[in-house]
Parts: structure tokens; C-alpha cells; sequence
């Protein structure tokens, strides 16, 4: 299993910059980006790809429906090209409170859109002509998009729910999550994206997922952050409905939190449920973000 690290991207750029070559440094296998109201995060990874070599680039995740398909798809590329080859795409639907209620798109039809809006995107990022007619997506392109020498980036969805994970099987190479436990993928999210990639010939896919991590002798006062630092997640429904499959209250009971011999712990448990990585969103004083980082080093040496 891999080790990456969410930015924290509420920071100068030059900052954000700096988290991605500490990470480097430390050996870890990779970088992501969220995407909220903010910083762009394809064009923030374009940034750091050129600055930080090496290291493996992901979104987590890109909402897809105030970006077209081929838009989308002419942005992940031009990160490969900048970056070199080094970005994971990672897509999903976001919520409604954010998709009816801020950008006044419909929140509806979304497995269908999802799958359409695929069906248009990893086509056109391996350097297909695309003419799709959907009930949600419609794209006609004159051509294949023209960047030069770039390879197609791997795309992963944000899925969760049954049929989103069917989808993500089908059509992508896997999917990220976020505030998912480690019962919750291994009996939930893992054998649905497996069967899914399996019934169609794909290969298995990756399984990506994004939790709280924090090294501390004082695990009480730890989880107290979290539960306050993420307490909206404990009420959007996609998220509720994980933590309700984990018999977890909220955030912070799927927060990966303790000394370090617990973090290793969990982190072990999460590979062997079937998790390929693991993306720390890093809390607590600088010296519990200084020993989680320390751990996440060893664990990105020892797992890889």
C-alpha cells in the first residue's frame, strides 16, 4: 500500500509547494489536491508538478458538473504535460448543497451522469475523436485534443454509494474515498469495485483513501479536533451514510488517531481490507504533524 499526503491547500502557494517537497523528501509515494472554493486544483498541480519532481500528483476530487468533459479532460492533460506524466485524476459529484445551492446545477440522474460524463472524459484522454449523445453529456469534438507528448493520467472517482461504485469498476481505475473506515472499505467498498472491474475485464482497481491522521500521546483531545475541525462531513448525506455503515458517530471515530504503534496499526488493517493507498489529511500542533509524519514515512518505506 502507498502513502500520500492531501495539501493543505488554505496556504500561500509557495507554501503549498513547500508541503509537497517535505513530502517528497520523506519519501512519500504522492500528493493531492482538493478541490473547494479556492485555489484551482488541476492548475495548483500543474504549479507543483513543475517545482516538486517525482513525486505522483492526484485531485481529490474535481467536481464534474461546472466543467465539461472535454474541458476537463484539456486540463488534466496539461498537467501531464507540465508535471510529466505524474497525475492521477480524481472525479466526482460533490453535493447538492454545493452543486444546486452554489453553482444552480441539477442534482439528479448522478450514477447516469457519472457514467456519461466518463464515457466522454477517458476516451478523450487517450487521444479518441469523441461524439456522445447521453441523456446528461453531450460532446461532438472535431478531433482528438492536440497536447503533445503526454500519456493518459488515471482517473478515479469519488464513489461510495452501490451504484457509483459500479460505475468507477466499469469505467475508471478506481476510486478515492474520503471519511470512510477501514470495516466500511473492506466489506463495502472493496468487493463492490472489485466484482464491478472484474465483469467487464478490467483490471483490479485502485482504492484510494483520504482520512485524518494524527500521531499523539493524547488521543482524547486529538479526536475533540477532529470532530469539531470536520464536523460537516457527520451531515452530508454521501458521507453520513459511511460512517452510519461503520457504526461510527462522526469523523472523528474514523479518524485514524493514537501513538504511533496505533497509527501503523490502522494503516496495516486499511492495506489489508484492500486499500492501495492511503492519503493523510494531517492534524493537531506541529510536533503530533511532525511524528505523523515520521510514521507516514516509515509506513510509505515498509508498504510500498
Amino acid at each position: 500500500m502507498k502513502v500520500g499526503l492531501m495539501l493543505d491547500v488554505d496556504r500561500p502557494i509557495d507554501d503549498v509547494i513547500s508541503q509537497a517537497r517535505n513530502a517528497s523528501q520523506a519519501g512519500l509515494a504522492s500528493v493531492w489536491a482538493l478541490q473547494i472554493f479556492g485555489y484551482d486544483a488541476l492548475s495548483l498541480l500543474a504549479m507543483v508538478g513543475r517545482e516538486v519532481p517525482g513525486i505522483a500528483l492526484g485531485t481529490a476530487v474535481v467536481p464534474i458538473q461546472p466543467r465539461h468533459p472535454i474541458v476537463m479532460a484539456t486540463q488534466a492533460l496539461t498537467v501531464q504535460a507540465a508535471a510529466g506524466d505524474r497525475l492521477t485524476l480524481g472525479v466526482g459529484l460533490s453535493h447538492q448543497v454545493v452543486i444546486e445551492g452554489v453553482f444552480g446545477y441539477p442534482f439528479e440522474k448522478n450514477a447516469l451522469r457519472m457514467r456519461e460524463y466518463l464515457s466522454v472524459l477517458v476516451p478523450l484522454l487517450h487521444g479518441e475523436q469523441v461524439s456522445f449523445q447521453g441523456e446528461t453529456v453531450r460532446a461532438n469534438t472535431l478531433g482528438a485534443l492536440d497536447v503533445k507528448g503526454v500519456s493518459a493520467p488515471g482517473v478515479l472517482v469519488g464513489a461510495l454509494a452501490p451504484m457509483m461504485l459500479q460505475v468507477a469498476g466499469e469505467l475508471a481505475d478506481g476510486t478515492v474515498t474520503w471519511m470512510t473506515g477501514p470495516t466500511t472499505i473492506r466489506e463495502h467498498v472493496v468487493p463492490r469495485i472489485l466484482k464491478a472491474a472484474s465483469e467487464v475485464g478490467r483490471p483490479a482497481p485502485r482504492v484510494v483513501v483520504g482520512l485524518p491522521i494524527c500521531v499523539t500521546g493524547d488521543e482524547a483531545a486529538a479526536r475533540d479536533r477532529v470532530a469539531k475541525a470536520f464536523v460537516i462531513y457527520g451531515h452530508l448525506p454521501s458521507y453520513r451514510a459511511m460512517l452510519d455503515r461503520e457504526g461510527a458517530a462522526g469523523p472523528a471515530e474514523v479518524a485514524i488517531v493514537g501513538t504511533a504503534v496505533q497509527v501503523r496499526s490502522t494503516l496495516s488493517s486499511l492495506a489489508e481490507g484492500g486499500a492501495t493507498e492511503v492519503v493523510a489529511v494531517l492534524t493537531g500542533n506541529s510536533a503530533e504533524r511532525e511524528a505523523t509524519m515520521e510514521v507516514l514515512a516509515e509506513a510509505s518505506s515498509s508498504m510500498a
